[in-house]
């Protein structure tokens, strides 16, 4: 099952397949190999249940949601009633369960999707690229031959989507979190602005940043997702590319491209203009301010290291080391400096929305570099640190901006994924989404 909403449903009308066989063509893949360690937790018998009660209706010709009877994975983030909320560590097992479920999982189960499992994460969500000592790491499919991370830190529910073991990959961006995986396996993510999708029975890393949204294989899946985990479905109205004024940053989002992504960028900005879309080179110095403006610490290790400082005291020796020293980091940081963080922010995205003022959107690569191996991440702390770094540059300055952004697949046939990314300023998400279904149907045309 790798189709999109719009194909799997058109097969399910026309009684090509039934919700029973998609759900368990997914719950068989998910025990294979290729699935190793992508699921934390499955549901075989909730989601068969909710798929045969679809097809039930379909038969009856009850009106059905788009997720109906459909398989959609959770990240081991968010609170399911009646579980611990483990959050891809094992410093919380023996904590108290979950009393209810989040909303965006009440919210999911209402829409009736077959909530398949729970997918493997970077422990407390701390890290673009995906790795998890814990409980292993999921191996991006788009390479048979080599053992590539998927990203992070929604390495499952990319891996889910990937495989087609889930319509959806229900999972978080705090820094990059859907849209590095999004961009490393192939897909589409979109991280909608912060205030969008309730935060609420997720466990938090940073409440500044904390992002609650999805990655599926289309612009138009993502935004079917969303309507359910938003509650609102946006606006959006269909607009031809030509004519668009798309800005281009000139500020270190095109530093350090590898040579697949270079030529994979150049060659879509290439077809985006022959297709009509104004594609205006802008400095946006701003960019090179972050780095100061979000020190000391950061706001994911100042926040973070509020929110665990205690299961840190009581058992650090069982956390993920790195995620243990990037929270550390926070320890020391004075409330007055924290402060002037959130001022320094303030002040940086009103500058930012001003300088973008009359664009339809922003785009750049979503990151710089394919899929670094697996191995050579694990056995360094360097490596690993470096490729950290690298993955969520791009993607970061847009959960400083509070803004919102996609990924949508622009690589080559036979190319290693690469992710384009087109974002804006906060609560400008129908407007994004409309510009993002263009660039997608011209990137299939061309």
């Amino acid at each position: 099952m790798t189709s999109t909403l719009e194909s799997l449903q058109s097969r399910l009308q026309q009684g090509q397949t039934t919700c029973e066989a998609v759900v368990e063509q997914a719950l068989a893949g998910a025990s294979g190999p290729a699935a190793a360690h992508v699921f934390t937790r499955l549901y075989p018998e909730a989601a068969l249940a909710a798929a045969r009660h679809a097809d039930a209706q379909r038969a009856a010709g009850v009106p059905q949601g788009p997720l109906a009877g459909l398989p959609v994975s959770i990240k081991d983030l968010y609170d399911v009633a009646g579980e611990t909320t483990l959050a891809g560590s094992v410093v919380c097992r023996g904590e108290p369960a979950a009393q209810a479920d989040a909303p965006v999982v009440a919210r999911l189960r209402g829409s009736g999707a077959a909530l398949i499992g729970k997918t493997n994460m970077t422990e407390f969500a701390f890290s673009g690229v995906g790795i998890n000592p814990h409980y292993g790491t999921p191996r991006n499919p788009a390479d048979a031959a080599v053992a590539r991370i998927p990203g992070g830190s929604s390495s499952g529910a990319a891996v889910s989507v990937a495989l087609g073991l889930a319509v959806a990959g229900l999972g978080s961006d705090t820094g990059g979190s859907i849209r590095i995986p999004a961009a490393l396996c192939g897909l589409v993510g979109f991280k909608s602005s912060q205030g969008r999708v309730p935060r609420r029975g997720a466990l938090e890393l940073s409440r500044s940043l904390d992002t609650v949204c999805a990655m599926t294989r289309s612009v138009s899946d993502c935004l079917t997702v969303d309507a359910v985990l938003s509650g609102a479905p946006l606006a959006v109205a269909k607009r031809p590319l030509a004519g668009l004024r798309l800005a281009l940053p000139q500020t270190v989002l095109l530093d350090s491209l590898d040579e697949t992504v270079a030529r994979a960028y150049q060659r879509t900005l290439s077809r985006l203009s022959a297709a009509g879309a104004q594609l205006i080179e802008i400095p946006l110095a701003e960019l090179a301010e972050i780095p100061r403006l979000n020190a000391p610490g950061g706001f994911s290790p100042v926040e973070a290291f509020a929110v665990h400082h205690e299961r840190l005291a009581r058992a650090r020796d069982q956390f993920d080391p790195r995620v243990a020293a990037r929270m550390a980091l926070g320890a020391p940081v004075l409330a007055r400096e924290y402060l002037d963080m959130l001022d320094h922010r303030a002040d940086w995205i009103a500058r930012v929305t001003q300088a973008l003022d009359g664009f339809d959107a922003v785009l750049s690569p979503t990151v710089p570099i394919v899929a670094p191996e697996i191995e050579a991440l694990q056995a360094s702390d360097e490596a690993f640190f470096k490729a950290n770094g690298l993955l969520l540059r791009n993607t970061f300055a847009f959960n400083y901006l509070d803004g919102c952004a996609f990924s949508l697949p622009c690589h080559a046939e036979g190319e290693l994924p690469v992710g384009l990314m087109l974002a804006s300023v906060r609560d400008d998400d129908a407007r994004l989404a409309t510009v993002a279904l263009a660039l997608e149907q011209a990137l299939a045309a061309a």
